[in-house]
């Protein structure tokens, strides 16, 4: 592989600020090479917010570039390694500012802590992960090299987890901030997918398990040696999925086709609660995608009032939009320029931080304010918040707007079964 060019750095090993300017439009080192440029990987953000990585790109090489979020300014560090990186390289932050990467060679999955060593990058080996260690299926599985995927950043951001994905299970591994390198920490039967933290602790996890045909939302405990629980269970014949949680008020974010097979609906409901789930109507856009990323945090007992952030994809690009389940419309905006799609974060007090890059501001971050309740651009006027489900509320079976019903679930989310419940207040 060809050698490549980095920034330099200076001796603590931040950017130099005087080579920060010499970027392309799509937030890169430029090289000064014309031609097609693949799209920057995406942005992976630690639970906190502090830090972020990805994988940037300079010419036709590949290299780890971490970002400093919790400073007055965010700043970038590129973290080159002694070769390109191939572009299917995972990378992900740590909460102590160093940044994991998961790299594939010679039918061995190998994972390493990188960080910065003034101008260059140290690196401290971690172990590695063989196909036939991969639970049942994983040697003979015509897709294992590409079955394994790191999961979202654990709320304690010491601790990495990977799935990798077998014929018949799915193995769960801790592959960074164990004692002896990777080790399995649970076997799920089936195929499994998603991965969404259920808790503050990184305690419980969430996984989309295929079985029979049908994928329905499960939950490992890892405080019970991986033990599994079903989660969600809308209907018998539905596709259930979890695509984002809030540990602070258990709001859920859920993707389902309860409401009309074959057609995924977006809806929300919140942990340990006995309210059926909702599929709001504000959330159902023709040839829109709507992808949920950030939910604000810190709004204990008051789920409805928590602001969401999604990714609006369209004919035209993407945009963002915000929702909150006690308001009737999702309101959309232009995403910065230059952003990373799907990566952001919300603060507890409703400021919405979108990560971008352009030529002009290499490493940057937007600030966007949600809007008042009911009070946003496009908002109906109506009653203020309500408990969901009581009459006023606009997602309540009594309210009266005029707008259609919006259709529910026929079951709880979750089961009411232990441990779960015990994760939030009610």
């Amino acid at each position: 592989m060809t050698a490549c060019a980095i920034e330099p750095t200076t001796e603590d090993g931040e950017r130099d600020p005087e080579e920060g300017g010499r970027h392309t439009g799509d937030g890169e080192p430029d090289t000064g090479e014309d031609g097609d440029r693949t799209a920057a990987a995406p942005l992976v953000i630690t639970a906190d917010g502090a830090y972020a990585a990805r994988l940037a790109r300079s010419g036709d090489c590949w290299f780890p570039e971490r970002w400093t979020l919790d400073g007055p300014e965010p700043y970038a560090v590129p973290l080159p390694g002694h070769q390109p990186e191939e572009p299917g390289t995972q990378v992900q932050p740590m909460a102590d500012g160093q940044v994991l990467i998961h790299r594939r060679a010679a039918g061995r999955h190998t994972f390493t802590l990188l960080y910065p060593t003034g101008p260059g990058t140290g690196e401290h080996p971690l172990g590695a992960i063989g196909h036939q260690d991969g639970g049942a299926g994983a040697g003979t599985d015509p897709g294992g090299d590409a079955g394994l995927r790191l999961l979202p950043p654990a709320p304690c951001g010491t601790r990495a987890y990977a799935l990798l994905v077998g014929r018949r299970s799915t193995s769960l591994w801790l592959v960074a901030g164990g004692a002896f390198g990777p080790e399995c920490v649970a076997e799920v039967p089936g195929r499994c997918s998603g991965g969404v933290w259920l808790d503050r602790a990184g305690r419980m996890l969430a996984l989309d398990r295929e079985t029979g045909g049908r994928t329905k939302a499960v939950v490992v405990d890892l405080g019970r040696g991986g033990e599994v629980s079903p989660l969600l269970q809308i209907a018998a014949d539905s596709d259930d999925r979890l695509l984002l949680a809030d540990p602070d008020s258990g709001l859920l974010l859920i993707g389902s086709d309860a409401p009309a097979p074959g057609e995924p609906r977006l809806g929300w409901g919140v942990l340990g609660s006995t309210l059926p789930v909702r599929f709001p109507e504000s959330l159902r856009l023709p040839g829109r995608v709507l992808t949920p990323f950030a939910i604000q945090p810190g709004q204990v007992l008051l789920p409805e009032s928590c602001a969401v952030a999604l990714r609006v994809d369209g004919p035209f690009g993407s945009w963002v939009g915000m929702w909150r389940p006690a308001d009737r419309r999702l309101r959309q905006c232009a995403a910065p320029e230059g952003w990373l799609p799907g990566a952001g974060l919300w603060t507890a007090d409703g400021e919405l931080r979108l990560p971008y890059a352009t030529p002009a501001v290499p490493c940057g971050v937007a600030r966007v304010p949600a809007p008042e309740p009911g009070r946003g651009p496009g908002a109906e006027s109506g009653p203020g918040l309500a408990s969901p489900g009581t009459p006023g509320s606009p997602d309540g079976p009594e309210a009266t707007s005029g707008t259609p019903a919006e259709p529910c679930a026929p079951r709880p989310v979750p089961l009411q079964q232990a441990p779960l419940a015990r994760l939030v207040t009610n």
